[in-house]
């Protein structure tokens, strides 16, 4: 009887000892959520089936809570918070996290990058305008902020992303709807990049470095995004970035993104037959038939990270 509970044990330390050594990707994955930023609402999920299907491949993930609209220095501060309070409950068991952030998330992830580089392993934006969208440049120009349609699109916008905040049990943030719009038009946009530069390409739709060492801290950079705004005649999302997709004249996009704003560090691809909300599996996973699907593109990407020592 002692032998078969010595072997019993044995073979349950051996069990949790493997458990243990069973992360995919040498760091945690933190996905980061671009505008509205909910987690899930009515049973709709913002990275739907993503944590799931990273999760089965051995990726330890989070997902943190962060202001529905804000600007990216706000966010990132929201996101820092999460990051230390994470690694300080791992008692020393994780010290980086790679960034894996859909649109506005990746200007939050290159400023944290920057501010607190200690914390981050690699940067992945996914459909990020990194050099501004002409839709906030339509919007900040039909609705200047305090003029009389300004501030009626702002009480609108404002109440909606305090909405989305109070669903996403994030009621300690406040929308402010102008300071992640001045973050996206052309002024904005220059602004951010003249003061967090890493990672950009430094040629009109050329690509950025691999890395990036800040504060004695080598990070890794990564990006991709879509090229259509069209992907299914089932996905709701189409017929709304159709409309969008106008204020490019004529330059290909996602219905948000531009292809060459999309560019940032490594360029994995530019333009995956995906509109904006494709990229992160919306809406609930209808997505073109024709294309590689998003969760693979996940997937394919924590190997890659793997590899990379990350």
């Amino acid at each position: 009887m002692k032998k078969i509970l010595l072997t019993a044990l044995s073979s349950l330390l051996l069990s949790i000892s493997v458990a243990c050594q069973a992360a995919y990707t040498a760091n945690p994955v933190v996905l980061v959520p671009g505008i509205f930023a909910f987690d899930s609402i009515a049973m709709v999920d913002y990275w739907y089936q993503i944590p799931a299907t990273l999760q089965a491949q051995g990726t330890e993930v989070y997902v943190p809570k962060i202001n529905a609209f804000d600007n990216s220095v706000e966010r990132g501060n929201q996101l820092i918070q999460q990051l230390d309070s994470i690694k300080v409950a791992s008692l020393g068991r994780i010290q980086k996290f790679n960034l894996i952030a859909h649109s506005q998330g990746g200007m939050t992830s290159r400023y944290v990058m920057n501010v607190r580089p200690d914390l981050v392993a690699s940067v992945t934006t996914m459909a990020t305008p990194h050099t501004g969208s002409p839709l906030a440049d339509v919007v900040t120009g039909v609705a200047p902020q305090g003029t009389l349609q300004g501030v009626a699109f702002e009480v609108f916008a404002n109440a909606v992303g305090n909405l989305v905040n109070f669903f996403s049990d994030n009621k300690a943030s406040q929308s402010d709807i102008y300071a992640m719009l001045g973050e996206f038009n052309k002024p904005g946009a220059a602004a951010f990049n003249a003061q967090f530069p890493a990672g950009l390409p430094t040629q009109e739709c050329g690509v950025g470095p691999n890395s990036v060492s800040i504060g004695g801290q080598n990070i890794r950079l990564y990006s991709w995004g879509g090229g259509s705004p069209l992907t299914n005649v089932l996905d709701p999302s189409d017929a709304l970035f159709a409309i969008t997709s106008l204020a490019f004249g004529g330059q290909a996009n996602d219905g948000v993104t531009g292809v060459c704003a999309n560019h940032f560090g490594q360029v994995i691809q530019d333009r995956y037959w995906m509109n904006h909300i494709d990229i992160e599996n919306q809406v609930f996973g209808v997505v073109s038939w024709f294309e590689t699907n998003p969760k693979t593109l996940f997937k394919n990407h924590a190997t890659r990270l793997k590899q990379a020592g990350l």
